[in-house]
């Protein structure tokens, strides 16, 4: 028996969007920035290069070190010298679209609670949109009642590498104090989410809640029930 199970948020306990409804997130995101800082008296450059910007800044590196979402809209928006005030509110302001369409998913709760009750500690590892900052999906967690039912939550930010990295799963298991065969990773994306941990010697499974996952060599999960008889 597993001691740890670590779960993705994003899709694997909360649903956001998939990958092909990011664009017109990031169009309500951008807009959202533009409107907040026309209000905080800060002059926009114009829209045309505003959308340039982003752009050029709408990718993460090859080597999955973290770009802070901060520093893209501080270019992005050619803002000099801003508070801290007003950057975290420019970032809280990008990740309102995203959290507004978040619904948690029905098997969430219940089966963190049937692993604290089995033993088994619980934790969420998971990249953030555009490098967003930790503590905004921290509120999230509480918004959802997630944080009383994990022992611990780590974000790309906290490590600095997103996913499929090695460094963010050596960090956690750093953190954890755990060794990598005692856990199991549960994410729904395969890009990111079975290199990454399988690199350190974490099991992976994949949940595929909308059976669209084709020509898979693996055996994914369709909900967290199954998780749970998996483990068994």
């Amino acid at each position: 028996m597993k001691k740890v199970v670590l779960f993705d948020l994003g899709n694997t306990l909360i649903q956001y969007y998939g990958r092909a409804e990011f664009p017109d997130i990031l169009k309500q995101a951008i807009g959202g920035v533009q409107e907040y800082l026309r209000d905080e008296g800060i002059p926009n450059p114009s829209t045309e290069s505003i959308w340039q910007r982003v752009e050029e800044d709408n990718h993460e590196v090859e080597d999955h070190r973290v770009r802070p979402l901060e520093g893209r809209l501080i270019r992005i928006f050619q803002l000099d010298n801003p508070s801290d005030e007003v950057v975290m509110g420019a970032c809280r302001r990008f990740m309102k679209p995203i959290f507004a369409i978040a619904r948690r998913y029905d098997d969430a709760l219940p089966v963190l609670k049937e692993l604290g009750e089995m033993g088994i500690r619980r934790a969420i590892v998971s990249n953030t949109a555009w490098g967003s900052p930790a503590v905004l999906w921290r509120e999230e967690l509480a918004r959802f009642g997630l944080d009383k039912h994990v022992d611990a939550a780590f974000f790309c930010r906290d490590a600095g590498w997103r996913k499929p990295a090695r460094q963010i799963f050596d960090f956690i298991l750093d953190k954890l104090q755990e060794k990598p065969e005692d856990c199991i990773f549960v994410g729904d994306d395969p890009r990111w989410d079975l290199v990454g941990p399988r690199a350190v010697g974490i099991e992976a499974v994949l949940i595929n809640r909308q059976g669209t996952m084709e020509d898979l060599r693996e055996k994914p999960i369709k909900n967290l029930h199954e998780l749970i008889n998996r483990l068994d």
